[in-house]
């Protein structure tokens, strides 16, 4: 059994720790200052409040398109809901769908960790709105903030899998074992009355409160027995999954759990990786993103002590000074992994066993129809960016709101910002298409490729730390970039695109083949090499390509693929191998070729190492690029 020690072990008395920590001690484990400031008469809350906010899972934003020089700045509330694997029962996706509309801004947003977002939700009507979501089986507690954030699961509902099951049953636990306990989420939001969504399992419960220690105790009671007055000291993301399938994005997380069953389908334990992490900053050269590493095997009956041991040992060594490097990766590059798995066995009290082989991991999106295992169907519908909405012909947000309330189907949110409805009784299947196609939705047969197996964070207007958009520019991104393809014969060619309008990696492009970081207005870093099952992490190629530029930066790198790519491998893959200087020697000498008929077609010709140094030391020097230099000393020859 894992214990909450009662203080850091090893640890000075006194270490330096940024403001937030204040704010966290003062807060009265998260009732103050947002218990005073929802009572007072005003469009916004104080930087404390919004702090404290978070934990209860709202980001205070603000629209930048409605900014005026000289007044208020446009305030809203940004909600998130905390919902395990992504399911969302029926009740409650009618609620949120209610609410988007009274509340909010007419919207849904389903986010990469398997959950739904509201905007627009204004200070005045927070209080309602959370009462609204708590009453119809919904919570945000946990949502955001420093603490365990919503627990990810492979969404497939499959019922004649036993692993998927497990998968499933043990992202609840683990989201209930990390939930905090405080009663200021409930006494703030519904004056104190306690509502239970679901009955936690007895084993979490035992768990979860373990020995207490000497945490501020209420009726007697630890009041947060995993996380003590200062919460964690950046935000925690786990998730739960079976082998071979990577549809959680396994390698990002900073707790991921591997099911292993023995040939009955049994669950025997876990695998478990740890340390992944996406956030950045940009010109910190400390800061990076990093893959999770694999930790060990441990048995079934010992996995929540793993998961405290695990969360203790961040919780009590986990940077609190600089933010930028709170999180949990970096004490695992800082320890290195020997250290950090012994600092494990030694609160659990026993050895993890060696992590066992697996199958290759594959990306999983489960779009259109499929058997569910027990008589029933389910359908993945494509929500391009996780964006539910009536717009112009396109009306998913009256389809899925008809289908739910007709046919009283359950939900789950996927992690590619996609929505998968569930059991379905197959006489209703036809009716079921028959909204879809009516209302826009693409079936997953016509999804180009490129925008299937991409994601864009909401970034502008309404994200603080935006630099630059996405989720509204990614449209036109990838037609431009199919565009392109077509052009270069690549007609059909398909890689994982994603993009982000600041380097914090909400929607993970540090693991796409082709992934675009918000650097500045209209601006990105591009990353490249990421493989297509999300197993590799990416590498920045450019530092700053402006959208302006795309087809230009973009047109070699694509070329160079199309000639030199081995039979059937990715676009990642073959910017791994090639390399990036080979990348950029190719793109130093290569000629767009003209269209037909212009008179001036130009191709391309391969030049010796040594001529090709030449070459880039006249092109320095005489400011000219590398191609006008090869052309005109060519035409002297031949003149």
């Amino acid at each position: 059994m894992v214990h909450t020690p009662l203080k850091p072990a090893d640890q000075p008395t006194e270490k330096k720790v940024s403001k937030l920590e204040g704010i966290k001690e003062r807060s009265q484990f998260l009732r103050e200052p947002v218990a005073t400031e929802l009572k007072q008469d005003t469009t916004h809350f104080t930087e404390e409040g919004i702090q404290i906010l978070k934990f209860h899972g709202s980001y205070q934003q603000d629209n930048r398109d409605n900014r005026v020089r000289g007044q208020e700045k446009d305030y809203s509330m940004m909600l998130r809901l905390r919902n395990p694997g992504g399911y969302i029962p029926p009740q409650l996706y009618l609620t949120l769908d209610d609410i988007s509309d009274k509340y909010g801004n007419h919207t849904l947003r389903a986010t990469t960790r398997q959950a739904f977002q509201l905007h627009g939700i204004l200070k005045k009507n927070l209080k309602a709105t959370l009462a609204d979501i708590i009453r119809s089986m919904g919570s945000t507690l946990g949502a955001c903030g420093d603490l365990s954030r919503n627990v990810m699961a492979p969404p497939a509902p499959y019922k004649n899998k036993p692993e998927y099951v497990l998968a499933r049953k043990y992202a609840t636990n683990i989201a209930d074992l990390l939930t905090p306990q405080t009663s200021a989420y409930y006494e703030i939001w519904l004056d104190g009355e306690k509502v239970v969504t679901t009955e936690e399992d007895p084993e979490v419960v035992a768990a979860r409160e373990g020995r207490k220690g000497l945490v501020r105790t209420e009726h007697g009671k630890s009041i947060e027995p995993i996380y003590g007055t200062h919460y964690m000291p950046r935000k925690f993301k786990c998730a739960v999954t079976v082998p071979g399938d990577n549809s959680v994005d396994a390698y990002t997380q900073d707790i991921t759990l591997v099911v292993i069953t023995d040939e009955n389908k049994e669950l025997l334990g876990f695998n478990v990786m740890a340390g992944g992490g996406m956030g950045r900053t940009h010109n910190k050269e400390e800061t990076f993103a990093r893959i999770a590493d694999h930790v060990g095997y441990v048995d079934k009956e010992d996995v929540y002590d793993l998961v405290k041991a695990i969360v203790f040992t961040q919780r009590d060594y986990g940077e609190r000074f600089n933010r930028r490097l709170s999180r949990m990766k970096y004490l695992v590059h800082r320890w290195g992994l020997p250290k950090f798995i012994d600092e494990i066995e030694k609160r659990m009290g026993k050895k993890l066993e060696p992590y066992r082989e697996l199958p290759e991991w594959k990306f999983e999106d489960y779009l259109g129809w499929h058997e569910q295992g027990d008589g029933k169907l389910f359908v993945g519908v494509h929500i391009r960016n996780g964006r539910v909405h009536n717009q112009g012909k396109l009306q998913n947000k009256r389809a899925l709101r008809e289908i739910v309330e007709r046919f009283n189907v359950s939900m789950r949110v996927t992690p590619n910002q996609s929505v998968i409805l569930c059991d379905i009784d197959p006489a209703n299947k036809a009716a079921i298409q028959t909204i879809l196609d009516r209302d826009g939705i693409t079936p997953d047969s016509q999804v180009d490729s490129l925008e299937r197996y991409s994601m864009a964070c909401p970034a502008l207007p309404t994200c603080g730390l935006a630099v630059t958009e996405s989720e509204r520019v990614i449209p036109t991104i990838l037609t431009r970039i199919r565009k392109l393809l077509n052009k270069l014969g690549l007609k059909g060619e398909t890689f994982v695109i994603r993009m982000t309008g600041c380097p914090n990696g909400c929607a993970r492009p540090y693991m796409a083949e082709l992934g675009f970081v918000g650097q500045a207005p209209k601006s990105y870093q591009l990353w490249l090499g990421g493989s297509p099952n999300q197993t590799r992490i990416a590498r920045p190629y450019l530092e700053k390509l402006h959208e302006d530029s795309l087809e230009d930066q973009l047109e070699p790198l694509f070329a160079c693929f199309r000639d030199y790519r081995n039979e059937g491998e990715s676009f990642g893959d073959f910017c791994c191998r090639y390399t990036f200087e080979g990348l950029r020697q190719f793109s130093e000498t290569y000629v767009p070729p003209q269209p037909t008929g212009s008179g001036r077609r130009r191709n391309r010709v391969g030049v010796s190492d040594e001529l090709f140094a030449k070459l880039k030391a006249k092109a320095s020097a005489t400011g000219k690029s590398m191609a006008d230099v090869l052309e005109e000393a060519i035409k002297d020859a031949l003149d």
